[in-house]
């Protein structure tokens, strides 16, 4: 199996080719030599003949599919062994626009031709774009600009930190629920309620303190951890929870819930912080997960879909929040560079001029009917339906099935899906999909349902 030119970048650095050294050196002359001396030039991708070159280089931190992409084109996915695959993962809901968007590839090709880094040293005319695209289209003030979800949370939970820290806080408290997730860096990971991610990176049995949790969606767990949070000379910090759990189970956030964060947050003088990585950028049906929750959060982030597949990520703020970090307080090297920006605003563009919010509520709402219709047509497998939007799932409850084999033999039939939690069967096409390629979808997966029905 031939390895994808995306993953090519990875492996190349890490290859020994040492045979193409000569060649080289005895075309380019001497004085090239000193220069080139030790290095190993890459190989051509069509070189990567075996996953065996790719298992021996790559880290084996995922657990991957059989799968090498060469190359995509809007809602399909094509593999090297010549296969076409209908794709509802979208790079797990961040290819918003699908594959090979004309607007999207323009923008980033017209941007490299242009500039496409130059760090925050200076001023980004695309950058400061951008910001105002997301602050008018909700309630923040001021963006932060970083590269990925995770840092969009961690620079979320230093914005809480610092903040408490103004208000002479010395033990803050960031409250989280349960079954959550915020990311893989250690203090997101810390804000990520599910011990089965912190084994191994904790210190002395402990993972960053000044995190508790609560059930999400219970508010009188809730209510508990705020007094916890505000005894023994500890201070509410935050609490900071995703409009939708998308990792835990695909759980739409409760407006009474969401609610009461408020009520708790305003009245210790405390952040609410909402987690749109996921469900941000109009995957459910609103602009912002929040929107669905009749709440104003102090912080919210978003990645994923934000870049439309160009890693970019943001910390989106309003009132003392927005004013909060300071000169050298926080930074990012790639944080909103010329060519990041450049893909947000060409998604941003998207967004606006073709109505995709419309599409995905058109879609979300065929998608919920054709997901309750099969699972009353096999209860033996499929059990509740649940989500917004384009951020669906379906509880896989057979008991010789697992989600993940169930999502196994949907890629049998040409579809792929994702898990999500340990039950669930998770649906996030790209915004763009169409009705056509919905129902192929359901088809789809109807034959892999009835394969292990």
């Amino acid at each position: 199996m031939k390895i994808s030119f995306s993953l090519f970048f990875t492996a190349c650095a890490l290859q020994s080719v040492s045979a193409f050294v000569p060649t080289a050196r005895a075309s380019m002359g001497s004085s090239l030599d000193a220069t080139v001396a030790g290095l190993v030039p890459p190989m051509a991708t069509k070189d990567l003949a075996t996953a065996d070159l790719y298992d021996s280089k790559v880290q084996k931190t995922y657990g991957r599919y059989p799968l090498t992409i060469e190359s995509g084109e809007g809602c399909y996915l094509k593999t090297t062994d010549g296969k076409k695959y209908l794709d509802c993962v979208s790079g797990i809901a961040t290819c918003a626009l699908g594959h090979n968007n004309p607007a999207l590839t323009k923008a980033v090709s017209d941007q490299m031709s242009s500039v496409h880094h130059c760090s925050n040293l200076y001023l980004i005319p695309e950058q400061a774009a951008l910001a105002k695209w997301l602050c008018d289209n909700s309630g923040a003030d001021k963006a932060f600009f970083c590269n990925s979800g995770a840092e969009a949370n961690e620079a979320a939970i230093k914005c809480a930190r610092r903040h408490a820290s103004n208000r002479g806080i010395t033990k803050p408290v960031i409250i989280s629920a349960e079954a959550s997730f915020h990311g893989r860096t250690l203090a997101a990971l810390s804000a990520t309620a599910q011990p089965k991610y912190h084994k191994g990176f904790g210190y002395d049995g402990q993972m960053v303190q000044g995190f508790d949790h609560c059930k999400y969606n219970d508010i009188a767990t809730l209510e508990e951890a705020v007094v916890r949070a505000t005894s023994d000379g500890k201070g509410l910090a935050a609490i900071m929870m995703e409009p939708l759990q998308g990792e835990g189970g695909i759980i739409p956030g409760d407006k009474a819930f969401f609610k009461k964060a408020r009520e708790l947050c305003d009245k210790h003088g405390a952040l609410l912080i909402c987690d749109e990585v996921q469900a941000g950028m109009g995957r459910t049906g609103t602009l912002w997960g929040h929107e669905h929750l009749d709440v104003v959060p102090d912080i919210f982030t978003s990645a994923k879909a934000l870049g439309g597949g160009v890693p970019i990520g943001a910390m989106l703020a309003k009132g003392e929040a927005a004013t909060t970090f300071g000169p050298g307080d926080h930074a990012s090297t790639y944080g909103g560079n010329p060519l990041a920006c450049a893909a947000g605003l060409a998604v941003a563009n998207y967004m606006c001029e073709h109505n995709i919010l419309d599409n995905v509520n058109a879609r979300g709402e065929q998608l919920k009917k054709g997901l309750v219709a099969l699972a009353a047509k096999y209860p033996s497998v499929l059990g509740d339906v649940r989500g917004l939007g384009l951020l669906r799932g379906v509880e896989c409850i057979a008991e010789d099935t697992t989600a993940g084999e169930l999502v196994g033999a949907a890629m049998q039939e040409g579809l792929l899906l994702v898990p999500a939690g340990s039950n669930v069967v998770r649906f996030v096409p790209p915004l763009i999909i169409t009705e056509e390629e919905l129902d192929l979808a359901l088809e789809r997966f109807e034959a892999a349902v009835k394969s292990k029905a």
